[in-house]
């Protein structure tokens, strides 16, 4: 029998590209509730406790309802929201985070998938924390390029519709200092204090750059951008997705200039290392939407069913 999929929030930024990577396959069966009786909480419960895997692609609190709604002891359940991404009993569903997580993924009856920028700063800075290069207490700055589709429709609307002055212009958010992703992002990585996170969203639909600069003299280890970006090449060298860029990566620039929308869809996520003797500075670019979010998901579940991860997505 075909595994029996349901997207709850289908009708959401995140809930509709998953259910875009889903719909041409036919090794899947994919359950979907009339329009109509999409709020009907009887219906939903009913299509979470029959299928095999569900994607929740809600707020929080809905997706927290959602789970306990469920009672079947086979329903797997992959988390697109910020709810359970630092909870016990989850599994961080990036599969590229070390060498033990893809089983723990398979394994798992639950998996968080995690947040867009929480994906590209993680990918950076896990393997240099892990090798001491990064000391925990690094104050660690980090800056998101992001296209506005990150923000879900009601953002989508507003730059759509040219509602925001200077519509143009990048736009810094979250100055706060209080991201949701932050817990994730410190958590993950194994940092002993959050970082000091500044977003911008940019006038294009998608695509993501997340960068973080690292300053050689308060690092652990005496290191180069060149030997940072062994590092990271040694830790990603088997990897699919996740591609280290060669080093001196000027050939990948247009003109001097670095094009944040390069991995649009496609699941792939680069990066890059760039600086010299005093500086480092290192960027991951990919697509929001894709390995920030539906993609990654979808890897996720081909992972979960034992296929192979890449399939119906774009490399």
């Amino acid at each position: 029998m075909k595994p029996k999929i349901f997207v709850d929030g289908q009708y959401g930024t995140t809930g509709l590209q998953i259910y875009e990577r889903l719909s041409g396959r036919t090794d899947l069966e994919v359950l979907e509730i009339d329009p109509e009786k999409r709020k009907d909480p009887e219906v939903r419960r009913a299509m979470l406790n029959q299928a095999d895997i569900v994607f929740l692609c809600l707020p929080d609190d809905a997706a927290k309802e959602a789970v306990s709604l469920i009672t079947s002891s086979k329903t797997r359940v992959i988390d697109a929201s910020t709810a359970h991404r630092t909870a016990e009993g989850w599994v961080y569903g990036l599969p590229e985070l070390n060498k033990g997580q893809r089983d723990m993924i398979k394994s798992s009856m639950r998996v968080s998938n995690p947040g867009c920028h929480a994906t590209g700063f993680i990918t950076l800075l896990y393997p240099l924390i892990q090798k001491g290069v990064v000391p925990a207490d690094y104050p660690v700055a980090c800056t998101s390029l992001t296209g506005y589709s990150g923000g879900g429709k009601k953002l989508i609307e507003i730059f759509n519709e040219s509602k925001l002055p200077a519509i143009n212009s990048p736009k810094p958010y979250a100055l706060g200092l209080r991201h949701k992703h932050l817990p994730e992002m410190q958590k993950i990585t194994g940092l002993l204090y959050p970082p000091l996170f500044m977003p911008v969203v940019g006038n294009f639909y998608k695509g993501m750059a997340v960068s973080i600069p690292l300053l050689p003299r308060l690092l652990s280890k005496k290191v180069l951008a060149a030997d940072v970006h062994q590092i990271l090449a040694d830790h990603y060298s088997s990897e699919r997705f996740v591609k280290v860029m060669p080093f001196e990566s000027d050939i990948y620039l247009d003109g001097g200039y670095f094009n944040v929308e390069a991995c649009n869809d496609t699941n792939r996520l680069e990066i890059f290392v760039f600086g010299h003797d005093d500086q480092i500075l290192l960027t991951a670019r990919f697509d929001n939407l894709g390995k920030g979010a539906s993609g990654a998901a979808v890897q996720n579940m081909n992972i979960m069913l034992g296929l192979d991860e890449g399939t119906g997505l774009a490399e």
